[in-house]
């Protein structure tokens, strides 16, 4: 009996295919990383081809795990928000390279359009900053600078990556879900539909958008070819919402966090879409059928990406996990502090021109100071944007991480200390790629809706309380602030 659910999550450095039993049990697990290219400083793209090319290998193998495609009930999606991909709707070949999120090739756009005084229009439709984080800008620079998308015409399709695997799962249905639209600055939050003023602002044309639907829908099904059978696409979210879904936050003011890559905090606010005075973001959370619900949101660009280029860039860990050893083994931060503006400051600075620094060095640091100081500055991020919350007027009594940052338990345990707050994280901590399988499970018709599939399909969870004294904990977030400050100049 088909009761098994596959679920495709497209994150900014590899694709992982998962397959969950209906109750929400993992039952195995693909990945495969691929490429990111950086053609020039703040550039960050990706081949569409190759995120293609990993994705079938992953789902492959898990359809193969499961005993065939006649086993899966559904397929849901999850991917990375904000990144474009373009291509030849004939062939189904990208034409271009695939424009990442935290790509700022287009912040002087963003700034003139503020300059002419256009933010707080956009902002009232799509709940969104200008910045170029946001997917609008990104399309409207790739069809001005790239004559080959000028000259494909209407055998052009754009979409989000979601968008683009169901294009090629499906054989050609081009279709994209209401949280990814909700992340492009083309889409009017409120209506529930691509707005032809903000399309026509950014020079996206609406006819070569995907149709938006809801987050439970069931969108397709994959091309009998490609699996050994049809299977329905019935669930899609982005990355950040599928993860609020995952760790069961739908009532309002239910709050999670997700350290990936970058870091995400979504609280949600049901049916009332949220408004901010400090630079927060609305934002659709889930689309089910007609009914919509809202939540605010501080996007934080740099987290999981910095320990990798502490490993990568810089040599300093053998490996992630090696940075909860280091953190460990020494007693204290020793005055080091790491402001990770790799790519820019994010909620609630959103200055895209800021760069990293690395403060309070002397020959008595060593790189197990850099480790800790770039897992306390997950924690002093996450605090800047607590702020930011209880001054819109949503306090977190509690905090939900997950993402594979969150498998540390040093940093659990530094969060909890310092926002002073009780941190819960589930045991299976992929709590993005459970939100989907909740969705397709709920499309699938495996549960009446998606409040009985979280309530059924979230596991156990591990709770951390505050252990630092005021003092001290009020210390480093001096210390902090003087480094962010000096960043901010």
């Amino acid at each position: 009996m088909a009761e098994k659910i596959i679920v495709i999550d497209a994150g900014t450095t590899s694709t992982r295919t998962m397959l969950f039993a209906a109750d929400g049990t993992p039952l195995g697990s693909a990945q495969r990383e691929f490429r990111q290219y950086y053609p020039g400083p703040g550039l960050v793209e990706h081949d569409a081809a190759e995120i293609w090319t990993a994705t079938l290998a992953c789902t492959r193998a898990m359809i193969e795990k499961a005993g065939g495609a006649d086993r899966i009930a559904a397929i849901g999606i999850t991917n990375q928000r904000e990144t474009v991909v373009f291509w030849d709707r004939a062939t189904g070949e990208p034409l271009a390279p695939a424009i990442v999120w935290q790509d700022r090739r287009t912040a002087a756009d963003c700034a003139a359009l503020k300059e002419a005084g256009h933010e707080a229009a956009v902002r009232a439709k799509s709940g969104l900053l200008l910045d170029p984080y946001f997917s609008g800008t990104k399309i409207g620079w790739a069809l001005e600078n790239w004559p080959q998308l000028r000259e494909a015409g209407d055998r052009l399709a754009i979409g989000t990556v979601e968008s683009w695997l169901v294009f090629r799962l499906t054989g050609g249905v081009h279709v994209s879900d209401a949280t990814n639209a909700a992340r492009t600055l083309l889409m009017d939050i409120g209506r529930g539909g691509w707005d032809a003023g903000l399309c026509d602002l950014f020079g996206a044309p609406i006819g070569l958008l995907p149709e938006i639907a809801g987050c439970t829908a069931t969108v397709g099904a994959t091309a009998p070819d490609l699996f050994g059978g049809a299977i329905p696409i019935s669930g899609m979210a982005g990355d950040q919402q599928a993860a609020t879904i995952g760790q069961a936050c739908l009532s309002p003011g239910q709050t999670k966090a997700t350290f990936g890559t970058g870091a995400f905090i979504l609280s949600a606010s049901g049916t009332r879409r949220p408004a901010s005075d400090n630079r927060l973001l609305s934002t659709i959370l889930v689309q089910e059928g007609d009914t919509r619900l809202y939540a605010l949101e501080g996007s934080v660009f740099v987290a999981g990406s910095l320990i990798k280029w502490l490993r990568d860039g810089l040599g300093l860990l053998s490996s992630a996990g090696e940075s909860e050893g280091l953190a460990r083994s020494i007693p204290d931060n020793g005055g080091v502090y790491l402001v990770p503006a790799l790519a820019g400051l994010g909620a609630p600075h959103w200055r895209p021109d800021a760069l990293a620094a690395l403060s309070g060095l002397s020959f008595a640091s060593g790189k197990a100071h850099v480790a800790r100081a770039a897992l306390e500055a997950q924690a002093y991020q996450a605090h800047d944007l607590k702020a930011a919350f209880a001054a819109d007027g949503v306090d977190w009594a509690e905090l939900r991480i997950d993402g594979g940052m969150a498998a540390n338990d040093w940093m659990a345990q530094d969060l909890a200390d310092m926002l002073d707050l009780t941190v819960e994280r589930p045991d299976f901590v992929e709590s993005t790629a459970l939100g989907a399988a909740m969705l397709a499970a709920t499309g699938a018709g495996l549960y009446p809706d998606l409040a009985s599939a979280a309530a059924a399909m979230r596991g156990r969870t591990t709770r951390f309380t505050p252990a630092l004294d005021a003092a001290k904990r009020e210390a480093r977030l001096a210390g902090w602030q003087s480094a962010l400050a000096k960043v901010l100049e």
